[in-house]
């Protein structure tokens, strides 16, 4: 018997138990599905990452009291920390002067509502910052101007606003020189932000920055710790920068000899690192669920196959008399078992990248198809058809054929 007769006589099997060889594929499916899902969104995200990070600028590092990704604190570590206080960054400043480019202070407030006549908007992200902070975060100015450092020294009550402030609080007029109340506190519009778009499905565009100075005397400074971006001359000099900014750092904070460093240093390449370590571990969980889900989807396939062979013992007689080879009954019923593999893995893969994907599209980020893990998915599913459906087809084969025709 050729091939194709063989694979036919083999779909022509399947076909009889419909819901049997449906239940037994889902076994396969589900495996599949739960790592080539997880493979899918964590390649959704970590490409948004790679692709697109705008957290820091370029030639940029950061100092802040807690690191950027912490999946514990022990002993509360860094909870006990001091804040960076704006003492502690203008010591910091004074420093570092003359050895980078720019040095930006930050701090954020998020949740807070800003109105303007009847019109309000709640949830928005206030910024107390100074002159740096679109270099150090990437962003740029559609028209206006930025916060200066005299508005700074001052205390001036300015702000420049993100794209989602304008479309809302003025549809069919230009905010600048507009008067607005954040917390009920008046701002004056002075420049209004490039537009940012989404990242992780939380919109970039409603910032409203103001400087860190007016920021402490409306907020509040209690319990709040101010971030420092540093801005290298250039990539050559980036190392430099930070060993420096390092030193200066521990003065500005009182650190002696041999002290640990109260701060954390983080920068675009360790956001990228904290995440690939993390997903790392999430793609080894994901996995070692999906090697107990195929191992239980094999076992499933192997019974599924036992029971018809004993089922159809009577047709391995009538084909063994009438010439049927013992190759040809381990061929049969081999590619069944990788048929029903194969099949219920096409299905897991498809699931799951549509259910991967699902992620890029909740939150705004570019699809990916996972060649890799598709290609593995396959080979595992051959190789879980063979292994598992060896020995019963091996039974059907070694039945003596007198045998099976006497059996009833």
């Amino acid at each position: 018997m050729n091939f194709s007769e063989i694979f036919r006589l083999a779909l022509g099997a399947l076909k009889v138990n419909r819901l049997r060889s449906a239940l037994t594929m889902l076994g396969v499916a589900i495996g599949v599905f739960s790592v080539i899902g997880v493979m899918t969104a964590l390649s959704v995200i970590q490409g948004s990452i790679e692709s697109g990070l705008s957290f820091l600028g370029s030639n940029l590092f950061q100092f802040a009291k807690y690191p950027v990704i912490s999946t514990s604190d022990p002993e509360e570590k860094y909870a006990n920390r001091k804040n960076i206080s704006y003492e502690n960054a203008l010591e910091f400043r004074r420093l570092m002067e003359g050895q980078a480019q720019a040095i930006c202070f930050k701090i954020f407030d998020r949740g807070k509502p800003a109105s303007f006549g009847r019109s309000k908007i709640q949830g928005l992200t206030l910024v107390g910052t100074n002159e740096f902070f679109l270099i150090a975060n990437s962003y740029s100015l559609a028209y206006g101007r930025n916060v200066s450092a005299e508005d700074v020294d001052l205390g001036r009550n300015v702000v420049v606003t993100g794209k989602d402030i304008e479309k809302k609080l003025f549809p069919s007029q230009t905010p600048i020189g507009k008067t607005i109340k954040i917390n009920d506190k008046p701002y004056q519009i002075i420049g209004v932000l490039e537009e940012k778009g989404s990242s992780f499905g939380q919109t970039q565009d409603d910032m409203l920055i103001v400087p860190i100075t007016k920021f402490f005397s409306d907020f509040g400074r209690t319990n709040r710790s101010v971030n420092i971006a540093i801005q290298s001359t250039s990539q050559a000099t980036y190392n430099q920068t930070m060993d420096k900014a390092i030193g200066a750092m521990r003065v500005a904070r009182g650190l002696k000899l041999g002290q640990d460093n109260d701060f954390e240093i983080y920068s675009n390449d360790t956001l990228v690192s904290a995440f690939a370590s993390i997903a790392g571990q999430v793609r080894i969980g994901a996995f070692v669920v999906s090697v107990i889900a195929l191992l239980a989807a094999g076992i499933g396939i192997m019974n599924i196959m036992l029971v018809s062979v004993t089922e159809r013992t009577r047709e391995i007689g009538v084909r063994k008399a009438i010439g049927a080879r013992k190759n040809d009954i381990i061929k049969q019923f081999l590619i069944e078992a990788v048929v029903l593999s194969e099949l219920g893995g096409l299905a897991g893969i498809l699931t799951g990248v549509l259910g991967g994907n699902g992620v890029a599209v909740a939150f705004d980020m570019s699809m990916v198809f996972p060649w890799g893990w598709t290609v593995t998915a396959v080979i595992v599913c051959s190789l879980i058809g063979t292994g598992f459906g060896l020995y019963p087809a091996w039974k059907a084969a070694s039945l003596h054929p007198i045998e099976a025709l006497r059996f009833e």
